[in-house]
C-alpha cells in the first residue's frame, strides 16, 4: 500500500517543483522593467538586421538567377511562379510559430515555464508533421500546381527544377521559421538574429558557387537554399535544447496533443495573411501571364522582391514589440502593454510610409538591378508606384494585429487578416476589369 501511494506523491512533488516560478533571466527582467523605447529598439534592431539579411539573400539570389547567361529573364519568371508556393510553405510555419511563441511568452510572464516548454514541444512536433505532409503533396502535384499558378511552356522547366529541389528542405524551412520565434519570445533578439544570419550568410556564399561555378542554374540556387536552411534549423534546435534557453526543448513534450489547439487558433491570423498572400500572387501571375505574357510575370517578380524590404522593417518592428506585449500581459503589467502598443503603431506608420515613398520615386532604378530588358523595366516603372501607394497606412493595421496576437486574442486578429486580403483582392480584380474594358 505504501509503495502505491509513494509513487503518486513523488509525481505530485516533481510536478509542483516544475511549476514553481523559476528565476528570471536577464532578458526576462528587461521585458518586465527596461524602459519601453530602448527595449523596443534593442529587440527590433536585431530582428530587422536578421530580416534584412534574409531579404537580401532572396533579392541577391534572384539577381544571380536573372544574370544566368541567355536564359536569365525566363529563369526569374519561373522562380516568380514558385514564389506563391514558398509563401504557402512559410505560412504553415507561421501558423505554428506565430501562435505558439506569444502563448509561450505569456506563460513565461506568469512564471509557468513548464507550460511554455509544453507549448514548444507540441509546436515542434506539429511543424515536423506539417512539413512531411507538404513535401509529399507538393512533390507529387508539382507540375499541375505550377501550370495552374501561371507557368508557361517556356518558364515551367525552370520553375519545376527549382521547386523539385526546394521541397527537399521543407522540414528545415518549417523548423527555422517556426521555432526561431520561440527564441525571440524570450527577449533573446540577438540569438534569433544569429539564427537567420547563419542561413542568409551561407546562402550568399553558396549561391554563385552552385549557380555559376558548378553550372547548376536554378537547381543550384535551390540546393544553396536547402543547405542554408538546414544550418539555421540545426542552430535553433541546439539553442532551444541548451541551458541558455529559458524555454527548453524537451523530448517529453515532443508530441501533438491538445496543447496545439490554442496555438493553431492564435496562429490562424498570420497564417491567413500569408496564405492569402500566396493566393493573391497566384492571381497576379495567372492574370498577368494571360494579359501580358512572361515579361509581366518577370516584372511582378521584381516588384514582390522589392516589397520584401518593407516586410523586413514591418516584421522586425513587430518582433520587437510583440514579446513585450505578451510577457507583460502574462505578468499583468498592463501599463507597459499599452505603452508598447502605442509606440509600435507609431513606428510602423512612420517608417513604412517613408519606405514606400522612396520605392515609388525610383522604381526603374530598382528594376535595372534585376534586368537590362527595357520592356520589363518600363512595366516595373509604371506598376510599382501603384502597387505600393497604400502600404504606408497599412502600418496601423500591422500594429493592431501584432497587439491582438500578442495578447492571445485569436478571433479579432483573424477577422482583420481576412478583411484586409478581401479588400486587396477586390481592388486587384477591379483594376483588371477596368484594364480589360479599356483594351476592348
Amino acid at each position: 500500500m505504501s509503495d502505491q501511494t509513494a509513487a503518486p506523491a513523488e509525481e505530485r512533488a516533481r510536478t509542483k517543483t516544475q511549476m514553481k516560478p523559476q528565476a528570471r533571466t536577464d532578458a526576462q527582467k528587461d521585458l518586465a522593467t527596461k524602459p519601453i523605447v530602448p527595449l523596443v529598439i534593442s529587440l527590433a534592431g536585431p530582428a530587422i538586421v536578421a530580416q534584412a539579411a534574409n531579404a537580401l539573400y532572396t533579392i541577391v539570389d534572384r539577381l544571380f538567377i536573372a544574370h544566368i547567361p541567355e536564359v536569365g529573364d525566363l529563369a526569374i519568371a519561373g522562380i516568380g511562379i514558385c514564389f506563391p508556393i514558398t509563401i504557402a510553405v512559410a505560412a504553415f510555419a507561421l501558423l505554428v510559430g506565430s501562435g505558439g511563441a506569444p502563448l509561450a511568452s505569456i506563460a513565461l510572464g506568469k512564471g509557468d515555464v513548464r507550460a511554455a516548454e509544453h507549448i514548444l514541444g507540441a509546436s515542434a512536433a506539429m511543424l515536423v508533421a506539417i512539413s512531411l505532409t507538404l513535401t509529399v503533396l507538393l512533390e507529387f502535384g508539382k507540375v499541375p500546381i505550377l501550370d495552374a499558378f501561371g507557368a508557361s511552356a517556356d518558364t515551367l522547366p525552370y520553375a519545376s527544377d527549382f521547386l523539385g529541389v526546394y521541397l527537399l528542405g521543407t522540414v528545415f524551412v518549417q523548423v527555422t521559421l517556426g521555432l526561431n520565434s520561440f527564441i525571440s519570445a524570450q527577449g533573446k533578439a540577438k540569438v534569433a538574429m544569429v539564427s537567420v544570419l547563419i542561413g542568409a550568410g551561407m546562402s550568399l556564399i553558396l549561391d554563385p558557387v552552385f549557380i555559376f561555378v558548378l553550372d547548376m542554374g536554378v537547381r543550384g540556387a535551390a540546393v544553396a537554399n536547402v543547405i542554408s536552411q538546414f544550418l539555421s534549423a540545426a542552430w535553433i534546435v541546439a539553442f532551444l535544447a541548451s541551458s541558455r534557453s529559458a524555454i527548453r526543448f524537451r523530448a517529453t513534450w515532443f508530441r501533438v496533443d491538445a496543447t496545439i489547439l490554442p496555438v493553431l487558433a492564435l496562429g490562424a491570423s498570420p497564417f491567413v495573411m500569408q496564405l492569402t498572400e500566396c493566393a493573391i500572387n497566384v492571381v497576379f501571375n495567372t492574370q498577368l501571364e494571360r494579359l501580358g505574357g512572361d515579361d509581366y510575370v518577370a516584372a511582378m517578380t521584381i516588384i514582390t522582391s522589392t516589397m520584401q524590404l518593407i516586410y523586413v522593417v514591418n516584421n522586425g518592428l513587430q518582433q520587437g514589440v510583440q514579446p513585450i506585449i505578451s510577457y507583460n500581459y502574462g505578468a499583468r503589467n498592463h501599463g507597459r502593454v499599452r505603452h508598447a502598443y502605442r509606440l509600435g503603431i507609431g513606428l510602423l506608420l512612420v517608417v513604412m510610409s517613408a519606405m514606400v515613398t522612396v520605392i515609388a520615386i525610383i522604381p526603374e532604378t530598382i528594376a535595372r538591378l534585376f534586368t537590362a530588358d527595357a520592356g520589363i523595366i518600363a512595366i516595373v516603372g509604371s506598376m510599382m508606384p501603384l502597387f505600393v501607394c497604400g502600404w504606408g497606412i497599412f502600418g496601423i493595421q500591422c500594429g493592431v494585429q501584432c497587439t491582438l496576437v500578442g495578447l492571445g486574442l485569436a478571433k479579432p486578429s483573424l477577422f482583420l487578416a481576412i478583411l484586409r486580403k478581401i479588400r486587396r483582392y477586390c481592388c486587384f480584380r477591379g483594376w483588371l476589369f477596368a484594364g480589360e474594358a479599356l483594351n476592348r
